[in-house]
């Protein structure tokens, strides 16, 4: 049986394409996390998978770079000799059925938030807090603003 079921990312925005025959294709790649390595370390796969017909067209249309998508489809191996006569061998996984793994919101937050991030959003928040500097810190006592005072 050969049968693919993967689940990851898309690397790039997928373009779409047409045949000599005018039927619709694109080419894209997922990114998917291997198994962990003695080590711990993750090694990604990138895995070029080909849609067809109408679902090529709904991919170019409502995916892009970094979608969360599952395709679930079969492994095909073709060959081929390149410009200076080597012999190349190639494995895609042709799709039966790609889902969307995120709403169009989710992906347009992703999309914002990896836009607008800077080095600080990625820093751990220290726990070191000076109480005497800290202006917001609780000493457990009450505040009473005079309404006057907003006057």
């Amino acid at each position: 049986m050969n049968r693919v079921l993967l689940v990851g990312r898309l690397t790039a925005k997928p373009e779409l394409r047409y045949t000599n025959s005018n039927i619709p294709y694109t080419r894209f790649s997922v990114a998917v996390d291997g198994v962990p390595s003695a080590n711990g370390e993750r090694r990604t796969d990138f895995i070029n998978t080909v849609a067809w017909r109408k679902q090529a067209e709904n991919v170019c249309q409502y995916l892009d770079k970094g979608s969360l998508v599952s395709v679930e489809g079969r492994l095909q191996t073709s060959n081929y000799t390149d410009k200076d006569g080597n012999k190349r061998y190639s494995m895609d996984v042709q799709a039966d059925s790609i889902r969307f793994l995120e709403s169009r919101a989710q992906a347009q937050s992703r999309i914002a938030s990896a836009t607008t991030a800077t080095p600080y959003d990625f820093q751990q928040p220290s726990n070191d807090v000076n109480i005497d500097n800290d202006p917001f810190a609780d000493f457990g006592d009450s505040v009473s603003i005079d309404d006057n005072f907003l006057d």
